[in-house]
């Protein structure tokens, strides 16, 4: 037992490294565009070459897990972490980190195809949603955490705070002007330190259930024949569209249109916009035992929406709370368009959630097309086709048609059981 629960704090470990090291880009946006001179499509590319590794990787680390095992496939998820933020972090320049973010972004996407199963056999199938539950309670607070380390490290070797930990240490190792760079110093910190970590870890043997298993060419070929599996692809290609369209380019926005400083006040919308996606998802828990999940998903998207257009066009007091706020109306819609997918075919449930994984990619294809669209006209357009994009998401919750519904209580029933 002490075995298997050493084993789950592992898998949140891992959780909290996948979200550190993924939801840094939105706090780093307006430094990389200035080190770099990015245009807004050349800024963009950052979290495409991102997120399109997480479109291609996802089912062919699928297949490599059921070949070579989730140890090995760990391990080298961490050292591709750790020898791409190291080789940026050496040779700081445009080219090697767009290499340089794929590669991480690689390694993030094996992980992903790794722990839930991983977390299923080492806490015991009857645990299994209660630590899901704390495995997104922890990616949240990793998201919230690496903006303000982002901040720690900028704000205190610009201003030469060198008597702080680390601050002198980093002062010497990134190039003038460049303190941002600091963060993927301590990211290959952080990735070789957990991939010796795993080295010495026993794993236990894991059986993938059906849901879970990536699936053969034939069930992949079928599935895409079924007008419901592209559409709830797209629902989830347009849902990492939106969130990243937001948090990418939230502190952006806020310095362009506002004049905030992108270091400490930016960074701390980005974090409360992760901070406050989950404290939506607690919620949304709640709700989802007590709602039906469309009615839940139409609810909170219309008010992402409205958040939206307040962030976009309001003061800046408006903004700096409604953009983040989105966050907290955008944490119910990536599991319940799961979740309507998934109940939505009758079989090859483990390719249908390797096709859904593939939507992940709509981070990397949103986030081209605001940069390309604020080049032509400006960011606050650019920003617009986030309004599509929701659209796209409000209108699962009318058309969709599961073959079971999620199952709900009534208050009454709820208070009943309770006494």
């Amino acid at each position: 037992m002490k075995k298997k629960n050493l084993l789950v704090v592992l898998i949140m470990l891992v959780f909290f490294v996948i979200s550190f090291l993924t939801n840094i880009l939105g706090a780093l946006n307006q430094k990389v565009s200035v080190s770099f001179t990015l245009t807004e499509t050349l800024a963009g590319l950052l979290p495409f070459a991102f997120f399109i590794a997480y479109g291609v990787m996802s089912i062919p680390f699928g297949f490599f897990v059921e070949k070579y095992g989730e140890k090995r496939i760990m391990i080298l998820a961490f050292i591709m972490a750790f020898a791409a933020s190291l080789v940026f972090a050496v040779f700081p320049v445009f080219d090697v980190f767009i290499v340089s973010l794929f590669t991480i972004g690689a390694g993030m996407a094996a992980l992903q195809v790794v722990i839930n199963p991983l977390l299923r056999v080492s806490g015991g199938e009857a645990n299994y949603a209660f630590y899901s539950v704390m495995g997104q309670l922890v990616f949240g607070l990793a998201s919230f955490i690496s903006p303000q380390m982002y901040s720690y490290f900028v704000v205190n070797i610009d201003e030469k705070n060198l008597n702080k930990p680390l601050i002198d240490l980093m002062s010497q190792l990134v190039p003038e002007n460049m303190s941002w760079v600091s963060v993927y110093w301590a990211f290959a910190a952080i990735a070789i330190l957990m991939g010796v970590i795993i080295f010495f870890v026993k794993f236990p043997k894991v059986e993938l259930q059906e849901d879970e298993k990536v699936g053969s060419k034939d069930s992949f070929l079928e599935l895409i024949k079924n007008k419901y599996v592209i559409l709830y692809f797209l629902g989830i290609f347009m849902y990492v569209g939106s969130e990243q369209g937001i948090s990418y380019w939230l502190s952006k926005f806020l310095n362009i249109y506002h004049n905030i400083d992108p270091d400490l006040a930016g960074a701390d919308a980005v974090s409360y916009f992760w901070g406050l996606m989950t404290v939506g998802g607690i919620l949304g828990l709640v709700l989802m035992k007590l709602f039906d999940s469309k009615q839940i998903l139409r609810w909170f998207t219309i008010l992402a929406i409205i958040c939206l257009a307040a962030g976009l066009f309001g003061s800046v007091n408006i903004a700096l709370w409604a953009l983040p706020v989105s966050g907290f109306f955008l944490s119910v819609m990536y599991p319940t368009i799961v979740s309507l997918g998934l109940n939505s075919v009758a079989k090859h449930h483990g390719s249908f959630a390797g096709i859904l994984m593939t939507g992940i990619a709509g981070g990397a294809i949103v986030q081209i097309v605001i940069g390309a669209i604020s080049d032509f006209s400006s960011l606050r357009v650019g920003m617009m086709l986030i309004f599509l994009t929701l659209g796209y998401i409000l209108s699962i919750s009318f058309w969709a048609k599961p073959l079971v519904n999620n199952k709900t209580v009534s208050l009454k029933e709820l208070f009943a059981r309770k006494a």
